[in-house]
């Protein structure tokens, strides 16, 4: 923490009581209460929480765009502040006077962060959730939420949090997003009507060159097949069809879907056949819509939290058979399941069985996981105890 941060906690001098005079009062603070990935996924959670134990804070630090998302969980938080104007030092004021037990930080260190808050302790508990797929590296962020998977017992010393282990995965999802019933074509987005549709709906920043040349080996191999990407730039466009040329692939084999409606994008993933996922920076929010969409998605294991992302996602939905261990058997897998329709078929009528059965997408049960342990966390600090790991069982 930077000695400027420092000076400003110890001159606001925050204390903290260990005495629960009432319900559990949790913060969730982020810049994302908005169109963004985050609230995609959060959405149904701040419905969800149980009123008469907890008592819910929403603080807003970033713009409002004045969508369904926003006025959403501003409705369903019984406390949402808009803090985008307040200094950090006006905003951590703000915390400590709404008496804040447990400070969620759902940016950490992406866009919009205001983890300085954080750095000047308005709350005695406090945590790195969602967004960061990593450690802060902190000495003013208690615990971060992890699941087996993305934050296995040996990666505990590469933490500054302490790591609190949820049953399933890490990743809320929602329940009720919204699928489009608009009838969609793959003439509509230039698609192909029989080839087979390879897909990747991430950020251009994940698709790197190893990723990549898998990639163009798997078309090279699926003949009349295409990749499906997401347009973000025509530059970025051009780029990656210069490199699929450079690898003896027609750029035209590369295909740009233009932004849509969440409701719209999630129908048309019915138009592609296999998502392939990236390596080291994973589909995460992109893992779910496409799993909620009934697309399958295959992702090959990694060795940090962001790329075992979408493996989290994949045993919580019951499709462990759709990781593989290396980027052989990814690019194998790929080649497979384009080759034997027979086989991808099963794999989606499996993703239509697991989708309303399997924890997932099951947001009450995360809820009640995610709930548990903020008990356990306050139980740990109500002791006088130092936080510690938390593992919280199904």
């Amino acid at each position: 923490m930077s000695q400027k941060w420092e000076q400003l906690r110890q001159s606001l001098n925050f204390q903290h009581s260990r005495y629960l005079n009432g319900r559990l009062r949790i913060g969730y603070l982020s810049n994302d209460f908005r169109t963004h990935a985050t609230s995609h996924l959060m959405k149904s959670l701040f419905s969800l929480h149980n009123k008469a134990d907890f008592e819910i804070f929403a603080y807003s630090c970033g713009p409002d765009d004045h969508s369904e998302y926003r006025q959403h969980i501003a409705d369903t938080c019984e406390h949402f502040q808009d803090i985008a104007n307040l200094s950090i030092e006006e905003s951590a004021e703000l915390i400590f006077n709404d008496g804040i037990h447990i400070l969620i930080d759902i940016n950490a260190y992406t866009f919009g962060s205001r983890s300085q808050i954080l750095a000047l302790r308005p709350a005695p508990i406090q945590v790195n959730y969602l967004a960061f797929p990593g450690t802060m590296g902190s000495d003013f962020v208690d615990y971060i939420i992890g699941d087996a998977v993305v934050t296995p017992p040996e990666f505990a010393n590469t933490f500054s949090e302490k790591i609190v282990t949820l049953p399933h995965s890490y990743q809320v999802n929602d329940y009720q997003q919204v699928i489009s019933n608009n009838p969609v074509t793959r003439s509509q987005y230039g698609l192909p009507e029989s080839g087979f549709v390879f897909c990747c709906f991430n950020n251009h920043y994940k698709i790197e060159p190893t990723i990549f040349d898998i990639w163009m080996r798997i078309l090279a191999a699926v003949p009349g097949s295409v990749l499906w990407l997401i347009a973000k730039s025509p530059i970025n466009e051009a780029n990656l069809q210069r490199e699929a040329e450079a690898r003896g692939i027609n750029g035209d084999r590369l295909i740009f879907a233009p932004p849509e409606a969440k409701a719209e994008h999630l129908a048309r993933h019915k138009l592609a056949d296999l998502f392939l996922d990236t390596l080291y920076y994973n589909a995460h929010t992109t893992t779910s819509d496409a799993l909620w969409a009934g697309l399958p998605v295959i992702t090959c294991f990694g060795e940090t939290f962001p790329s075992r992302v979408a493996a989290s996602l994949l045993m919580a939905i019951g499709l462990p058979e759709l990781i593989t261990n290396s980027l052989e058997t990814y690019e194998q897998l790929a080649i497979h399941l384009a080759t034997y329709p027979e086989k991808l078929q099963q794999i989606k009528q499996k993703i239509a069985q697991n989708r309303t059965t399997y924890p997932l997408f099951d947001t009450p049960l995360y809820t009640r996981n995610l709930e548990q342990s903020y008990l356990k966390m306050w139980e740990i600090y109500a002791s006088g105890q130092p936080a510690k790991a938390i593992t919280i069982n199904s």
